[in-house]
Parts: structure tokens; sequence; C-alpha cells
């Protein structure tokens, strides 16, 4: 296993395979991996000649600085859980000056109205660092594919609009959600829950389900109301946002039509927040 956190050295290895025109996957990380990140590296590293996974707390795209001093660093035991994967894969772990120069700040992305929606509208800033970070990441990887996992679906979205509007050649391909044996969406933040806490949160899954069945025969208001009333009834649980929205632009739907539909829904449990989503289709 190669292991990099200088830009650099990953690069003068990459050439080779950019030179033969060698498809390279990239499973871009902020450590703390999880079984669902294993999945991805997993499905990488049988697509391509060779996989880059990067691990780095990107800490532009944190809008609340005490999520970014608590998120889990655990690079060596992330390290090990990659290597039974595959001893292949190269490991690019910079720094944070690597990775700014020493300008830790954003640039400022449209993403034709993407960005606004939910995620965008309840953490400022935030895709605008999530766009910084990946564009620098393709920009010295250069993959032929990146992987991410449909429970940051906005994220992936975005990610297929920076790569559209930038005209990167890059494949952006969203796989499927990894979850617990109780239905919890797996999540890095996940490990800052307690046992108590982790089986309550199940009880997300559980309601997007029930929102799933409901919007085969009622209304997306109804069905609203119902996981309000649901996540009401639940303690520990404060709501940031629960919406259904279409999957192309990420509007909120008003009504049912012919798109493809997806619920999202953020929530705080003991001051994690965990976010999910479910088609609808």
């Amino acid at each position: 296993m190669l292991i990099f956190n200088n830009k650099a050295g990953l690069a003068t290895v990459l050439s080779d395979y950019i030179n033969v025109k060698a498809p390279i996957g990239f499973v871009p990380t902020m450590g703390a991996l999880h079984d669902g990140h294993l999945s991805l590296i997993r499905r990488s590293a049988g697509e391509n000649e060779v996989t880059v996974v990067s691990i780095f707390v990107n800490p532009t795209q944190f809008n609340n600085p005490e999520d970014l001093e608590k998120y889990p660093r655990t690079l060596d035991a992330d390290i090990e859980k990659i290597k039974t994967v595959s001893d292949k894969i190269i490991v690019f772990a910079p720094t944070v000056y690597e990775m700014y120069d020493g300008n830790t700040a954003s640039a400022h992305f449209s993403f034709d109205g993407l960005e606004n929606q939910m995620e965008g509208a309840f953490r400022p800033g935030h895709f605008d660092g999530v766009g910084t970070i990946v564009k620098k990441l393709f920009e010295i990887v250069q993959p032929t594919n990146a992987y991410f996992g449909e429970k940051d679906f906005q994220q992936l979205q975005i990610v297929k609009k920076l790569v559209e509007k930038e005209g990167m050649p890059i494949n952006v391909i969203g796989c499927p959600i990894s979850r617990e044996a109780n239905g919890l969406a797996m999540s890095s933040r996940n490990e800052r829950l307690s046992g108590t806490d982790r089986e309550k949160a199940a009880g997300i899954y559980k309601i997007l389900k029930e929102a799933q069945h409901r919007s085969k025969d009622q209304d997306f208001a109804s069905v609203k109301q119902f996981v309000h009333n649901a996540f009401a009834a639940l303690p520990g649980f404060t709501m940031d946002y629960f919406e259904i929205a279409a999957e192309d632009d990420l509007k909120p739907a008003v009504s049912e039509g012919k798109k493809k539909y997806r619920a999202f829904i953020a929530v705080f449990l003991s001051n994690v927040r965990l976010i999910d989503n479910i088609s609808l289709n």
C-alpha cells in the first residue's frame, strides 16, 4: 500500500496510469471509515486499474466549529480497514496546509440552485466548501471514475453539477446507501452516538420507510405531516428539516408529477446531526 500526504508524490505515481489512459478510481472520504466507505472502495477496486482513497477532514465545509472539532479522526484504523479490501489501494492523507497552501478558504460556486436547497439552506457555505475540496482533489487525482454514497444524495448531485460545469472528464457514480442491521444509515457521525441513541436512531429509517409506503396513496402534504408528527412523538430528536424533492433539481415537490422524487431528512439526536433519504418511486 502506498500512502502519500503530499500532492507531488501522489501525482508522480499516478502519472504512469494517466499516460497510458488506465482507468483510475477515486473514493474521497473524511475518514472514520465504516462498511459503507469500504463498499465504495471495493467497487472502485473492481472497476479500475488503480484506486485512490483520500482521507481529509475538510474544514471549509463545516459551518459549525464544534462539529469540526469533534469529527472523528482515526487514520491508523482507517488504513487497516482499507487493507482488508486490498493492499494495492493508494491512500492520500494530506494536511490542511497541503490542500489549501495556507489559505483555508472556500471558492464560491453556482450549482444552478442545487446548493440552496435543504443542506444548503441549513448549513450556509457548506457546498462552497464541498465544491472547493472536491475540485482540488479531482485536479490532483484526475480520476476516470469517482464514487460517492447516496446517503449524501444532495452532495452527489452537487458533485455531478461541478463536473458538468467545470468540463471535467470524470464519471461520478452514485452508490446505494449502506445501512446497519437496524436500518440506520452508516455514517462516521454514528460513532458519536451512545449505544442507546444508536438504537433510537434506527427510528429515522423506520419513519422514512413508512413515508415511502404512504406516498403511494397519500398526497405529499399528508406524508410530510405524518413525518413531523412521528418525530414529535419521539423523545430526544430535533428535526432540522423533512423535505420531498425532485431528484434532478432537488426543488421541493408540491404535488406528484412525472419526476423521480425522494424524501430527505436531517435530525439532531443528542447534538449529533444525522441525515438520510429514500426514493419514493
